[in-house]
């Protein structure tokens, strides 16, 4: 088989993690998420830490989000996918959140990178991260931003 094929078949099995992982995560099951997630997993997420280390520190940190929301909210735009042997990575703008305990949603676009290896024969997220782009002036972050395309031409802009 050709490294070529390898890496579409790859590509494919990353994909359904991450439709498999947006199921889970959206119905805020934890277990079921964290199935996805390698036992040395970094993470950093966009909220409360700078950092996440391990299987379990990220399961508490997962149970605390779902807690916080009566309904979770992932999609993925924009998904590229490399993949390299047995490690790969992903890049994507994710509109994520959820609904607080009266219904109203609150989601914002956000940036994720997530980089995966083959452990036994199954891909698993090494490291996730989840960001949103800030204002240097008021330090604070833009969480309501529309997605703006471009093109490789020289003379597009903003």
């Amino acid at each position: 088989m050709s490294q070529e094929t390898n890496n579409t078949a790859a590509e494919a099995e990353i994909r359904a993690l991450i439709d498999s992982w947006i199921k889970a995560a959206s119905a805020a099951d934890v277990e079921a998420t964290m199935a996805h997630y390698a036992p040395d997993v970094i993470a950093y997420d966009a909220i409360l830490a700078l950092q996440f280390k391990g299987w379990d520190v990220y399961r508490k940190h997962w149970q605390m989000c779902m807690s916080m929301c009566s309904a979770m909210s992932f999609k993925v735009h924009d998904l590229h996918i490399a993949v390299d042997g047995n490690v790969a990575f992903s890049h994507c703008l994710n509109r994520c959140g959820g609904a607080d305990k009266d219904g109203n949603e609150h989601t914002s676009w956000m940036r994720s990178t997530t980089g995966y290896r083959k452990i036994d024969g199954q891909w698993k997220i090494v490291h996730e991260h989840f960001s949103a782009p800030f204002d240097m002036e008021t330090s604070k972050a833009l969480f309501d931003l529309c997605l703006l395309y471009t093109s490789d031409a020289a003379d597009d802009t903003p």
